[in-house]
């Protein structure tokens, strides 16, 4: 298998929605565009990308939201880009169609109390449904790392959540530890780098809210009072 020297992820740009969520009530969520600030960060962001691309090509796969397409557009990869595919399985967690701002707080209410990993909006995914679909597109990856011909690299431009649940299901984190997670910023940059042994780690770990240990179970969470 040629895996890819460099696995990239990066989270859209600041997008409208992150600057006022009332935009849900009225805008589909995968037609959110990016604010101007959103822009400039995924410029910046694809600055970096390219130095550390160094000349070489990278495959990319993206989220069908348009944020993530305006994300990319942003990068400026130019002929680094070997191919873009568009890939559904990277889109955002489905909390609702068009979202009514008082009965979402209250959900994401119930999700604090309930855990983000299980609980699922009503209209929409938990974050173990998002996991799911993320288990089947690493298996898509795989097959396109066989092919000799790859790319030396790969790019994934997505959510922050996503890029959390990709490095869950790389990692093997628990769930506990996925819990105590928070999501990188807008157009923030994790880098899985593959070692001489051929393993991966990642460049910058997600920050925590609470202290966990990556194999941390539910046998370690604080009993809960019914």
């Amino acid at each position: 298998m040629s895996a890819p020297g460099k696995i990239f992820m990066i989270r859209h740009g600041q997008s409208a929605a992150n600057v006022d969520t009332s935009i849900y009530n009225r805008v589909p969520d995968y037609r959110i565009p990016l604010t101007p600030l959103g822009l400039a960060q995924a410029t910046a962001a694809g600055e970096r990308i390219r130095r550390e691309l160094d000349g070489r090509q990278v495959c990319v796969y993206v989220s069908p939201y348009l944020r993530a397409y305006q994300t990319l557009e942003a990068l400026n990869l130019g002929n680094l880009t070997e191919r873009v595919i568009e890939e559904p399985r990277l889109r955002e967690q489905d909390w609702a169609n068009f979202q009514i701002t008082g009965d979402i707080e209250d959900q994401k209410e119930l999700r604090n109390a309930y855990g983000h990993f299980f609980y699922r909006f009503r209209e929409g995914e938990s974050g173990s449904d998002v996991y799911d679909r993320i288990s089947s597109f690493m298996e898509t990856l795989y097959r396109h790392w066989s092919k000799p011909d790859y790319a030396p690299n790969t790019l994934l431009v997505t959510h922050g959540l996503t890029m959390r649940l990709f490095c869950m299901r790389w990692f093997h984190w628990s769930v506990e530890y996925f819990e105590s997670l928070n999501n990188p910023d807008n157009a923030a940059v994790r880098t899985l780098l593959r070692t001489d042994l051929g393993k991966y780690e990642l460049d910058i770990p997600f920050s925590q809210w609470v202290d966990r240990r990556v194999d941390e179970t539910v046998l370690n969470a604080p009993p809960v009072i019914f």
